[in-house]
Formats: C-alpha cells, structure tokens, sequence
C-alpha cells in the first residue's frame, strides 16, 4: 500500500485509486482535482479525458497528454484554496513536477461543474506571480553606499 500521489496522506487504494477506476466518484471540486493529479502521476490519461467536462473534450488531445504525463517526474499537489457550491466549484493548486531535468511549479485556479451525480472539470487559468513594488528608491552605482561606510555603492554593497 503506497501513499497516494495527490498528498492527501491516505493510500492510493483508498484515496484516488477508487476514483480513476471508476469505482467510485469524486465527493467535490477537491477530490477531483486530487484524482486528477494522480491521474498525471500515475499515466492514467483515459482518467483525464473522461474526467474532462463533456461540452470541453472536442480539442482535447489524449495522446498529448499521455505523453505529458509520462515524460514529467511528479513531485506533488499543494491546494491552496478549494470552494465548493451545489453545481460549480474552484479549485487552486500548485503542482509541482521536474521535466527535462527542471522543477516547474503550475499554479492554476481551476472550475468544475457538477452534472447529475458526478463532477467534471471546466477549464483552468494560470495564477501569475504578483508584481513586487520596490519601497526604497534604486541606489545608483557611484551614490554613496547606504549602508553608511562612505563608499560608493559599487565598492561596497553592490559588489
């Protein structure tokens, strides 16, 4: 019994496994996204295609994916926010997963709808990093150091 990959702490048997198989259906949003993610760490791609809102699967591409997923070392699921309401829920995560020998971190704000008794994802935006603003004004290269030891800034701290 292995830990499930969607970071849940519970086994795979018991957390995400039931899900993909068809087993058993995701409760919400949250487990959706869970199952979905394991879905990626474990190659199951058929998973993603069904799992996928019927109105949106028209310009998926299975084998893309498929690729994807098994080309991609994943390293793991932090939720960051989850909601859910009666028909619809939202989703934030970050997954994290090395790729050609890099760590790439995709953080998406992601929509699910329910239609009967089960749930299916929509569609996903990217979340982009918030723009840092500077509060102390850019010290040029030959200002003083403000650091207060009478060097230029370049001689000092900006070396």
């Amino acid at each position: 019994m292995s830990d499930c990959p969607c970071g849940s702490g519970k086994s795979f048997d018991t957390c995400c496994s039931p899900i993909i198989s068809g087993a058993a259906r995701a409760s919400g949003p949250e487990a959706l996204m869970r199952s979905r993610y394991s879905a990626f760490a474990t190659g199951a791609a058929g998973f993603l295609s069904e799992s996928l809102h019927p109105d949106h699967r028209h310009d998926h591409d299975e084998a893309a994916t498929r690729r994807w997923a098994a080309n991609a070392q994943w390293l793991g699921l932090e939720i960051v926010s989850s909601e859910a309401g009666e028909e619809e829920g939202r989703v934030e995560f970050i997954a994290t997963f090395k790729e050609k020998g890099l760590v790439r971190h995709h953080h998406e704000l992601s929509t699910f709808r329910r239609e009967g008794e089960s749930w299916y994802y929509v569609d996903g935006t990217m979340v982009l990093p918030e723009t840092q603003v500077h509060e102390t004004p850019k010290v040029g290269r030959n200002a003083p150091c403000p650091c207060g030891s009478g060097k230029k800034y370049k001689k000092c701290c900006g070396s």
